[in-house]
């Protein structure tokens, strides 16, 4: 039995881009467009600063690299995400509540409506995954707040 050449090989649906129009230049946009956002939020900012100063080039493109392995299965992130938040003490909820609204908003100016739409989805899916590992305690349910603007702005009130 002899074995299929490489352009004969059935193609793997599963590691599709998850949008035809979703473009390694659109994540780029994306991505400077929202860490632009970031650098100059009065919650944000701070943290990025404090944790990426003078490093922004290599943040943005690992991020780059980060966004074309999510939406478009290139394979290019090889790191770790998780490690580098859970060092950072300070995190709050209320932090990945004004990240998603940051990102959801700067999706939805440099994308069109579907593709926004999924990156927003997909931001937010990864949040929770971080916030389950981050604030999740099991003998505690209660310490995993929703993931919402709506609740940012109650815990920022409250605080």
């Amino acid at each position: 039995m002899t074995s299929a050449s490489p352009d004969q090989q059935p193609r793997n649906l599963l590691r599709q881009p998850v949008h035809p129009d979703i473009t390694e230049e659109m994540v780029r946009d994306l991505v400077h467009a929202f860490y632009d956002r970031i650098r100059v939020d009065t919650t944000l900012g701070p943290i990025f600063e404090r944790v990426i100063a003078g490093r922004w080039d290599t943040h943005l493109s690992k991020m780059c690299d980060f966004w074309s392995s999510v939406m478009l299965v290139s394979g290019r992130y090889k790191g770790r995400p998780l490690p580098a938040h859970l060092k950072l003490k300070e995190l709050q909820p209320a932090h990945f509540s004004r990240w998603l609204e940051l990102f959801r908003e700067t999706a939805e100016e440099v994308c069109p409506a579907d593709v926004a739409a999924i990156f927003a989805e997909r931001s937010r899916r990864i949040a929770e995954s971080f916030q389950l590992a981050i604030f999740f305690r099991p003998d505690d349910p209660s310490s995993m707040p929703p993931v919402s603007p709506d609740t940012r702005r109650r815990q920022v009130r409250d605080d």
